[in-house]
């Protein structure tokens, strides 16, 4: 009895090991368990890998980490690992299981009660479709996904099985099986310019939508009815451009929410609003972007747009201008209004910006060229010809400049500013000296340069006035002459110097004709001023003498009439004594001798002489004798 009893122990815990153990299964942590019936009486539809209603086949119900018991005998257990996304990269998930998708649909719908796809059973009763589902799992998520029921696809490795046959039969699946590249798997990144590198935008192409209405190039939420309302309460063009370029992004989370993105109206094809700095979780089966720089107007500048999306053109330029037509921004056409310093995320496929310099531009033809923009890299010396067939090469500058608000009319009319300089700008300025010379002679050229200029900007204004562009001015640099003329010239130009040296020397010797007078002139300057200076005083003593002269006659005059009264006075009165006397003394000669007499007295003259001689007479004859010889010699 016993030993049938430890017989049927025996027996039993063999049945438990072959039958029981084996059904007990261990899931790790990281760990799911795919298990897959073996028999049933009911089969799986054709379209359907998973069993939910107890099937033979891949069962729904995952057995999650710890141990559980699945009787071998009826299915069979496969470990897989959770899904887990590695930082950078996204997790792509194509379901294998749910409804079909509707014809022409490249991607499932999606609902907010499929979570991220860690339960099977609800995604498909919940009309979860197959295929490639629009949300992608973010950087860092574990999950236990279904193996069957999904696919999910990162950048190193796909998890999960697929039920492809084609697919199946591969040892090991990569991004290249399913159409990706390994970039395409990894997280989008909008980056910052760093040096001289330019900040970056991402323009976004849809690969799933409606189609876009006809005529338009890209999509936009909702179109530009929202830029129509802001003409209808008379919004300026800054609140429109503004609208404009800002972005409508928010509403389906920078194209992340790709089902928001739809169910807001988004079209298939390119979208107008652009990525901007950040990082982004995009599905690569449904959305493309491609970075490119985003627009810098600098100080100095303005950029013209020239849109391909918006509103019907509406002109409004006005009658008087001819050359192309000018919108409101939100239309078609080149805006009115330019874009002034800044930087812009624009659409550059749905907005063409024209950068317009605004500072005073010098433009070369000659070798060199301005580094400040380019513009000047295909102008070249200007070559033109004398009316003597001389040829010259000229260095010239010319100066334009666009004013700010003129930018869009410039824009219009010669569509860029490279056209500009070298269709219009080019051809003003060379015909103009082309003309020039050929009409008059090579030194009157080399003569009258200045005056050349003069007409050349005269004639550059006027031109360049027609496309509303200035010109502050027109300089001629240099002038390469000819050899031949150079040897001419060079000749004429030393006849010509010696002439003035000749000229000079002449000038030189009558100067110095000039400085010997002049120094002559000095050095008698003493002589002449003592001269001078002489002659005044003889002018004055012969002034003084005649004076004192006129003073002397007069005074002789007055006297010698006084006078003459005296002596006649006197005369007469001696007279009368002299008569009187002769009477006395009976004679003339005793009257004589007496006078004398009294005359000597009053002379101190001696009377009596030293030596007395008489001869014959008197003694007083003798002595009136000798007195009246001692008056004769008395007198002057």
């Amino acid at each position: 009895m016993l030993t049938t009893l430890l017989l049927v122990g025996l027996g039993a815990i063999l049945i438990a090991s072959v039958l029981i153990l084996p059904s007990i299964v261990r899931i790790a942590p990281t760990e799911v368990g795919l298990v897959t019936k073996r028999f049933s009486g009911r089969k799986l539809s054709e379209d359907n890998p998973i069993a939910l209603e107890g099937e033979a086949g891949y069962q729904a119900d995952l057995m999650m980490p710890g141990l559980g018991f699945r009787f071998w005998l009826m299915y069979a257990v496969e470990k897989h690992p959770w899904v887990q996304i590695p930082a950078g990269q996204i997790g792509v998930v194509i379901a294998q299981a749910g409804q079909p998708l509707p014809t022409g649909a490249k991607s499932a719908v999606y609902r907010t009660e499929f979570g991220q796809f860690e339960d099977l059973r609800s995604f498909v009763k919940q009309g979860g479709q197959k295929g490639v589902q629009r949300p992608v799992l973010s950087p860092g998520t574990t999950l236990p996904i279904h193996p069957v029921g999904f696919l999910v696809i990162t950048r190193d490795r796909v998890f999960g099985v697929p039920v492809s046959p084609e697919l199946h039969k591969l040892k090991a699946l990569s991004p290249e099986h399913f159409g990706l590249q390994h970039a395409d798997l990894e997280v989008v990144r909008i980056d910052r310019g760093q040096g001289e590198q330019r900040d970056m935008v991402g323009i976004v192409t849809s690969l799933e939508g409606d189609p876009l209405p006809s005529g338009d190039i890209a999509s936009r939420l909702n179109g530009f009815a929202d830029v129509e309302a802001m003409e209808a309460r008379n919004a300026s063009d800054a609140e429109v451009i503004e609208t404009l370029l800002g972005n409508k992004n928010v509403q389906h989370n920078n194209y992340q929410d790709f089902q928001a993105f739809l169910d807001n109206g988004g079209r298939i094809g390119l979208q107008h609003d652009p990525l901007l700095y950040g990082a982004y979780t995009l599905n690569p089966f449904l959305i493309k972007v491609e970075k490119v720089p985003m627009l810098v107007v600098e100080q100095g500048q303005v950029a013209v747009v020239k849109s391909y999306v918006g509103l019907t053109p509406k002109d409004t330029s006005g009658p008087e201008f001819k050359f192309g037509s000018l919108v409101r921004p939100g239309h078609r056409g080149i805006w009115q209004e330019p874009l002034r310093t800044g930087k812009y995320p624009i659409n550059p496929y749905c907005y063409k910006a024209e950068i317009v310099p605004t500072a005073i531009l010098t433009l070369n033809w000659a070798d060199r060229v301005s580094a400040a923009h380019n513009l000047d890299a295909k102008l070249e010396q200007i070559v033109a010809k004398s009316s003597e067939g001389f040829v010259f090469k000229i260095d010239l500058q010319v100066q334009i400049h666009v004013p700010d608000t003129k930018a869009p009319r410039v824009i219009s009319t010669v569509a860029t500013m490279r056209n500009l300089v070298d269709e219009v700008l080019q051809a003003a300025v060379g015909n103009h000296f082309r003309d020039t010379l050929q009409s008059m002679p090579a030194v009157r050229f080399i003569e009258t340069r200045q005056e050349v200029q003069k007409q050349a900007l005269a004639h550059i204004r006027e031109q360049l006035a027609v496309y509303h562009v200035e010109t502050p001015g027109v300089y001629i640099q240099d002038v390469v002459f000819p050899q031949d003329m150079v040897e001419v010239l060079t000749r004429r130009e030393i006849a010509k110097q010696e002439v003035a040296t000749f000229e000079q020397q002449r000038m030189a010797q009558e100067q110095r004709i000039k400085t010997e007078q002049a120094r002559g002139t000095a050095d008698m300057q003493a002589d002449l001023a003592k001269s001078k200076v002489g002659v005044d005083i003889r002018q004055n003593n012969a002034n003084a003498r005649k004076a004192e002269a006129d003073g002397e006659s007069f005074y002789i005059e007055r006297t010698g009439a006084a006078k003459g009264a005296e002596v006649r006075a006197v005369g007469l009165a001696r007279a009368e004594g002299y008569e009187a006397q002769v009477k006395a003394f009976g004679g003339t000669t005793a009257t004589m001798v007496v006078n004398a007499i009294e005359a000597l007295s009053k002379s101190q003259v001696p009377i009596m002489p030293n030596i007395l001689v008489t001869s014959g007479g008197s003694t007083f004859e003798a002595l009136a004798a000798a007195m009246l010889q001692q008056v004769q010699q008395r007198k002057p």
